[in-house]
């Protein structure tokens, strides 16, 4: 681990308000889509189990929120999304793509439709930290010019914290004005912590129950030790990067540049249920890249994301070749050795015929075959 004495001095815009926080707790930095971000502070595998079995506290502020207020708002992304958004309730939350015309994946996101205490209504938009500038870019391209929405980039200006574990809402219960154990999962509300205004929703990346929480970037290191000390009966501990990409691979969580890019439709990563073909009213939605999907649903798709349970010790990594009698069928995007399973798990894509559970294939790891089960996604499911 480096010396934090070594650590370098981050450009202001490439660092949460954070940075020296995790640098004193001996956190191991990368640049991380142009912003420092801790990878881990002791070890991937503890801060992966401390998730699963207690509680973890993740920066994730490098994540992109957009905030559009106006009544054309849900107008606006139901064009946008996959997802229609203008029937969402006040506090709930989506899983959505932005797709392009021919139905690759730009980015995946998630939705609030929140109210302010004043009674404002808008729609906040969470993108990925290294698809925030594309995004904002195709929004602009796609702007109708009689669009009675203002889009506003609040990520600079706010931060995120995201508290996972079993005892992530015990932790975090206390300080809230809100009672978030009854909170359902994918629901958010507009909230004060310790009497600084706040986002809390029902979300998380990892697999386990907990929260993320968008607050005023000021205020972050004071709302950080109020979970600390709420925490502290819990043995609460940071968690990085590492972590939280072996945790959502057990979860199988498509992670963008992984399991999702512009050459990736929703269908083929199993994303089936992040699209709305129709309205509420039961007729056909006209979203960006609609025309290509419908078509692909009818006439079938060449590949299918999976699950592979490898044998052995040796992990399977991302680029990796999955054979089927000798022959290159697909490729890994993603791969790790659960700590969770003790064995190698990973996610590939491969072709349709290829894709049956419980199918044995091959995974060339450096020249040598080794057999791999198509399994079930998620790897793990925490028990509710």
């Amino acid at each position: 681990m480096d010396d934090a004495a070594s650590q370098p001095e981050p450009l202001a815009e490439t660092a949460t308000a954070l940075f020296s926080w995790h640098v004193e707790q001996g956190a191991r930095m990368v640049d991380f889509a142009g912003w420092q971000m801790p990878i881990q502070y002791t070890s991937i595998v503890q801060e992966h189990e401390a998730t699963r079995n207690n509680v973890t506290l993740f920066d994730v502020s490098h994540m992109g929120r957009l905030r559009f207020n106006g009544h054309g708002a849900g107008m606006l992304l139901d064009r946008l999304l996959t997802r229609q958004v203008s029937d969402m309730p006040v506090g709930q939350v989506r899983y959505s793509l932005i797709c392009n015309h021919d139905g690759g994946i730009l980015d995946d996101v998630l939705v609030y439709h929140l109210e302010t205490p004043s009674g404002t209504r808008y729609f906040l938009l969470v993108v990925n930290a290294s698809n925030r500038d594309k995004i904002l870019n195709w929004i602009a391209a796609q702007w109708p010019d009689e669009a009675a929405v203002e889009l506003c980039d609040r990520t600079l200006e706010t931060s995120m914290l995201a508290i996972q574990g079993p005892h992530a809402i015990a932790t975090v219960s206390p300080l809230l004005s809100t009672n978030i154990a009854n909170l359902k999962y994918f629901n958010a509300k507009v909230t004060n912590q310790m009497n600084k205004p706040c986002i809390v929703s029902r979300t998380g990346y990892t697999g386990e129950d907990g929260v993320e929480l968008i607050l005023r970037e000021d205020q972050t290191i004071h709302i950080l030790q109020n979970i600390l000390a709420s925490g502290r009966q819990f043995g609460i501990t940071p968690a990085g990067l590492g972590a939280r990409d072996t945790l959502r691979l057990e979860a199988a969580m498509p992670l963008y540049g992984h399991e999702l890019d512009e050459k990736i439709t929703p269908l083929e990563a199993g994303l089936a249920f992040a699209i709305s073909w129709t309205n509420t009213n039961g007729d056909t939605r006209d979203f960006i890249g609609c025309e290509a999907l419908t078509e692909i649903k009818h006439n079938g798709q060449q590949r299918q994301r999976i699950g592979l349970l490898i044998d052995g010790k040796r992990v399977g990594r991302e680029g990796y070749a999955v054979l089927a009698n000798g022959q290159e069928v697909g490729m890994i995007t993603s791969g790790t050795f659960s700590p969770t399973l003790q064995r190698p798990i990973a996610m590939a894509y491969v072709e349709q015929q290829f894709a049956e559970l419980g199918q044995i294939l091959e995974v060339d790891i450096r020249g040598t075959s080794v057999p791999a089960t198509v399994s079930n996604l998620p790897f793990y499911k925490r028990t509710k």
